[in-house]
């Protein structure tokens, strides 16, 4: 079992950054990947970006230039640094983590961001 914790949503005005962190916990040593995806109301949720095991990282096109995914030193924390934000970014932010062999997802409680316009 793999628990993860998120941080860092909030109310930014346009143009503004944000920060994103999420720790994982339990059986950490089983995880690949991590990354995160959003869900705006109404839309199915989408990935942001995503880091796995060997650092190579991913990123939507949408936030390609603007978002950072980076992680930390201990391998369990992944930081969303999200830079340039534009009301479209408005959604909950969900952590994720894949779990190896068996490629299970784990989900965080997700956290909000809104930005205003």
């Amino acid at each position: 079992q793999v628990q993860l914790v998120e941080s860092g949503g909030g109310l930014v005005q346009a143009g503004g950054s944000l920060r994103l962190s999420c720790i994982a916990s339990g059986n950490i040593f089983s995880i690949n990947a991590m990354g995160w995806y959003r869900q705006a109301p109404g839309k199915q949720r989408d990935l942001v970006a995503t880091i796995s095991l060997d650092g190579t990282t991913n990123y939507a096109d949408s936030v390609m230039g603007r978002f950072t995914l980076s992680r930390g030193n201990a391998k369990n924390t992944v930081y969303l640094q999200m830079n340039s934000l534009k009301p479209e970014d408005t959604a909950v932010y969900y952590c994720n983590a894949v779990e190896y062999p068996v490629n299970y997802d784990y989900w965080g409680q997700g956290t909000q961001v809104t930005v205003s316009s």
